[in-house]
């Protein structure tokens, strides 16, 4: 590639805008540019020429027409050293453009918010800004391409070398900016393919899945390995997650590299933890929750938490609703954790692990949510902004399978009581609690909890008496009191043979979705033992 002479700048995302304009100019690097960013570059004293006048076309259509013109394609696209392409670009009086530095209109970030009208979106629709890019891109061997702020630095210390970009600089900027396409165009599809005229809920249209379907993602980091030592393995970020709290949006503050499994296993306890108003604390171990449960502080949460399975806890997840303090810190002091994951994490509470030994070894990482930031109400208040656009992703041998999330939520208050015994107000808010963690318990799902603490959990069985039979064993470990407790069912009792056996154990009432052939069997079976039983209508099948 030769000198760099010309570079269009037009930017929506202006972070670190002013030193790579600064740097161009000094080394006499022509600057034409559009816009808002043309009036920051002059602002700031940056030698700047107006597209528009580069043209001799202006601005129309309220802006939507700029760049979409040949002195400005003819300039990216032309081929230097070709001398057709340079006979007709003198011709038309078109000069080259060597640089094209462009990031795009935030349409995901705007399409995220619930208040975005549908007007609004698509205005947000940058056609100029890809156009140029990928214009940039094809012609990278003569042009550079840059669509990350990240990237000036770099490119601006090869210039400074000799005014010039390399080639395999290009090349992989280049990549990089088809990415960058690629994903923009793909979360337009997604909404227009979700999105009705009036409403950005899937579940109000008639096709919420298009005839295509992409997995783009911006990669995170290289790991160590996948799942096992043997496999490779990456972590992405999805272009579509929006501002929702995630583990994708976490910062890790200290502890090892980010394993595979660790990575999703404090997603499962994140998701968990979210389901929460009142201060939480839930254990992880392989996918499935060992430990959960709310209370007036964090701590006494965690303690609760940790004494639902004392045993499986070690080496386990644990994920907070609320900033880790000190003294939730001080309450791991003696455990074995991988991972912790919280909204934030108080310099008391960083202390304490920075003076045990053991608890140097965790990887703690934080959401970086502002004082009084609720996890419970923005992650809802995401859930609304992407409406029908959330969607989960299973892989097969050859394919994928999506769906959207299984963000249901079951008001207990309205469910079909089934049983002659209808649950009191305490069963109720132990049955609202326990439904809540059997949604995150891997099928076949039983769980036993009291008002505010996981009990027992019986997860993955084969046959829903085994997860039975599980879940009563598990909290019998755990020398916790199974009697008065209630139970969770993330489908219907196919027989009645798993309901009997944690109606002698001792669990007072059930909540499942109902809906088998045998329903009235089971009921029958509720009603010998006292129980009372709701129905919710819901399932909550996790594979």
């Amino acid at each position: 590639m030769g000198r760099v002479s010309r570079a269009l700048v037009s930017v929506s995302d202006k972070r670190g805008l002013e030193a790579l304009a600064r740097a161009l100019s000094a080394m006499d690097v022509e600057i034409l540019s559009t816009g808002g960013t043309a009036r920051q570059l002059a602002e700031w004293g940056v030698a700047v020429t107006a597209v528009s006048d580069y043209t001799g076309s202006p601005e129309i259509l309220d802006g939507r027409v700029k760049t979409l013109h040949p002195k400005i394609h003819g300039g990216i696209l032309g081929v230097r050293g070709n001398a057709g392409h340079e006979a007709q670009m003198s011709e038309q009086g078109i000069g080259p453009i060597d640089m094209v530095v462009v990031n795009l209109y935030p349409f995901e970030q705007v399409t995220a918010r619930p208040e975005t009208t549908r007007a609004e979106a698509i205005e947000n629709i940058d056609i100029g800004g890809p156009s140029m890019v990928r214009s940039a891109a094809k012609n990278h061997a003569h042009v550079t391409v840059v669509v990350d702020p990240d990237d000036y630095p770099a490119v601006v210390e090869e210039l400074g070398r000799d005014g010039a970009v390399s080639d395999a600089t290009n090349r992989r900027l280049a990549a990089k900016a088809y990415a960058l396409t690629s994903r923009y165009d793909g979360a337009i599809t997604d909404y227009l393919t979700a999105a009705d005229t009036d409403n950005l809920n899937a579940a109000d249209t008639d096709t919420p899945f298009g005839a295509s379907a992409r997995l783009i993602g911006t990669k995170m980091q290289d790991l160590r390995y996948g799942e096992n030592p043997h496999q490779a393995a990456a972590f992405y970020r999805d272009g579509a997650a929006g501002a929702e709290p995630s583990v994708t949006s976490a910062r890790q503050l200290q502890g090892k590299e980010l394993s595979f499994n660790n990575i999703i296993d404090a997603n499962a306890a994140l998701e968990l933890v979210k389901e929460f108003q009142a201060p939480a604390a839930v254990a992880i171990k392989h996918m499935n929750p060992c430990g959960a449960a709310t209370a007036g502080r964090l701590v006494d949460a965690f303690t609760k938490a940790r004494a639902s399975d004392p045993v499986s806890i070690f080496g386990g997840i644990v994920a907070l609703n609320r900033p880790l303090d000190g003294e939730t810190a001080e309450a791991m002091r003696d455990l074995f954790l991988e991972v912790v994951i919280a909204p934030r994490v108080a310099p008391e509470a960083l202390a304490v692990f920075g003076s045990s030994k053991r608890l140097q070894q965790v990887r703690l990482l934080t959401l970086e949510l502002e004082d009084g930031v609720d996890l419970y109400a923005v992650s809802r208040e995401a859930w609304a902004g992407l409406g029908g656009r959330q969607r989960d992703v299973k892989r097969v041998v050859g394919g994928f399978l999506v769906q959207t999330r299984d963000l249901a939520e079951v008001d207990v208050a309205e469910c079909k009581v089934a049983t002659k015994r209808a649950p009191t107000a305490d069963e109720l808010e132990a049955l609202a609690f326990a439904w809540r963690i059997g949604k995150h318990v891997k099928s076949n799902a039983i769980v036993l909890t009291s008002r505010d603490q996981i009990i027992g959990v019986g997860a993955g069985q084969m046959s829903r008496v085994d997860s039975a039979r599980l879940s009563v064993q598990r909290a019998r470990a755990a020398e916790l009191k199974i009697e008065g407790a209630v139970a969770a069912s993330d489908a219907f009792f196919p027989f009645r043979d798993g309901l009997d056996v944690i109606a002698e154990a001792g669990v007072s009432a059930v909540i499942q979705p109902g809906g088998s052939l045998r329903d009235a069997e089971v009921v029958a079976a509720a009603d010998e033992h006292d129980l009372a039983m709701i129905m919710t209508g819901t399932r909550h099948f996790r594979h």
